[in-house]
């Protein structure tokens, strides 16, 4: 890299936020391709990355195993798949989505066999109590990351289940993480519930301070975003930016300052609301605090672009899944 060439190094990241019909695949498709089709404004290879939420054009809230079964994936050759694919090598960016992944035979015996999951009774309401669903793992709730080429980079699949998955998924191992071009870097895909694994029940200030915020998107305006959502994502991830986690390798004067992408839907499902909000998080432990760099709002649907001036006189940042934000809403 040429000298002073670093200081010109920016990172970009899009998030796409809309309301996806449960089910309804091909519509989803089309309400994705005409938002997307709003970055024609804009050369091939502006953006670094492109994110689409979680099982983003099947929907979410399936009720049971055979409610999802007809929607799930292989893959590569899936719609999701094929859909990313194609716009990471038209927008020539890497882009990630995530779906509802189908299971080969083999993996569903192993994923069945070596099963642990389980549905505690503090995650549902009193009502709901007498008609919790039976577990049958079909598949897992899984997402995909695609290169500039249109080329696969991988999957993940998510590891810690809330309660409308552990009546069809597969749990994973872990986060997944990648080594990708500068200035993405090191990049680590999540989903939802993998900032959380301990249930309500279980939560304690000790073991992490998860409980310190509440989850109520219907008691707020949705013209603003859910604050009370934005203080839960950055309560879980405190272990990036309260200097009480840092490692002892860690060199005094050099902690990293790591992006958090958090890219939600909006809308309704089987009297699910979901909070939109999807949110630009900056952390270092060097500062104490979060740094909310910027949000959309909890009905809005669009697409957020954020552009991060790297800072030469620090270690590059990295990824997990004073910079400007562009809608094209």
């Amino acid at each position: 890299m040429a000298p002073g060439s670093l200081q010109q190094l920016k990172l970009r990241i899009g998030v796409v936020q809309f309301f996806p019909k449960l089910g309804q695949v091909q519509a989803n498709l089309k309400k994705a391709k005409e938002l997307t089709d709003r970055l024609s404004i804009i050369p091939p290879g502006s953006l670094d990355l492109l994110c689409f939420p979680e099982m983003a054009f099947t929907g979410y809230n399936f009720e049971s195993a055979s409610a999802v079964t007809p929607f799930l994936e292989r893959p590569r050759i899936g719609p999701t798949s094929t859909f990313c694919s194609n716009l990471a090598k038209k927008l020539k960016c890497y882009v990630t989505a995530g779906y509802p992944e189908g299971l080969k035979s083999d993996e569903l015996e192993r994923a069945s066999a070596d099963d642990q999951i389980t549905s505690d009774e503090t995650e549902f309401a009193d009502e709901e109590r007498d008609s919790i669903p039976v577990r049958q793992i079909v598949g897992a709730n899984s997402a995909v990351l695609y290169g500039p080429s249109g080329e696969w980079i991988g999957g993940y699949r998510k590891t810690n289940l809330f309660r409308t998955d552990k009546t069809w998924a597969a749990a994973g191992s872990g986060f997944a993480t990648y080594q990708l071009p500068s200035p993405l870097n090191v990049v680590t895909l999540a989903i939802c519930m993998d900032l959380n694994p301990f249930t309500s029940a279980g939560w304690q200030f000790e073991t992490g301070p998860y409980e310190l915020a509440d989850y109520y998107p219907d008691r707020e305006p949705d013209d603003e975003p859910s604050w009370s959502t934005l203080q839960y994502w950055a309560v879980r991830l405190r272990p990036l930016w309260d200097g009480t986690y840092a490692s002892n390798n860690e060199p005094a004067g050099k902690t990293k300052t790591t992006t958090v992408v958090v890219c939600n839907r909006t809308g309704e499902e089987n009297g699910a609301t979901f909070a939109g909000s999807s949110a630009l998080f900056q952390m270092n432990r060097a500062q104490g605090r979060p740094k909310l760099v910027d949000m959309m709002t909890k009905e809005e649907e669009g697409i957020r672009i954020w552009t991060i001036q790297l800072d030469p006189s620090t270690d590059m940042p990295k990824m997990s899944i004073d910079p400007s934000s562009s809608p094209l809403a």
